[in-house]
């Protein structure tokens, strides 16, 4: 990496395994902010909503704290991290109590400019 800015956003505790995630983040990364939004808008997977809203966070604050236009960005760093598991149980047959885990993920999205 160069020593350039890096806008930075991190969704934490999103209620989705990481590994859905990941698919999605690998698909996007070293791509330009707007080829992105392109790619995650149509892709049909529940988790690459998620992204958007993070990657767009991301954008939004390269644009207010640095001045950079979000035309003018590309992603250079997208990772989604394991988060805490909800752990719960289901009844099931002759009282035993069947456990589930609901993972959670952190996603992290970074930005800066295009280096032309």
């Amino acid at each position: 990496m160069t020593n350039q800015t890096i806008a930075t956003a991190v969704g934490r505790y999103i209620r989705t395994s990481p590994s859905k995630v990941r698919r999605v983040l690998d698909q996007i990364r070293g791509k330009s902010y707007t080829e992105a939004v392109l790619i995650l808008q149509f892709m049909p997977y529940r988790s690459s909503r998620l992204i958007l809203q993070v990657l767009q966070s991301a954008a939004s604050n390269a644009e207010h704290n640095y001045g950079i236009a979000k035309s003018k960005l590309q992603i250079v760093n997208t990772y989604g991290d394991k988060g805490p598991i909800l752990k719960r149980f289901r009844p099931r047959a002759q009282g035993r109590g069947y456990p589930i885990r609901k993972p959670t993920c952190h996603i992290t999205v970074q930005v800066q400019e295009k280096i032309t």
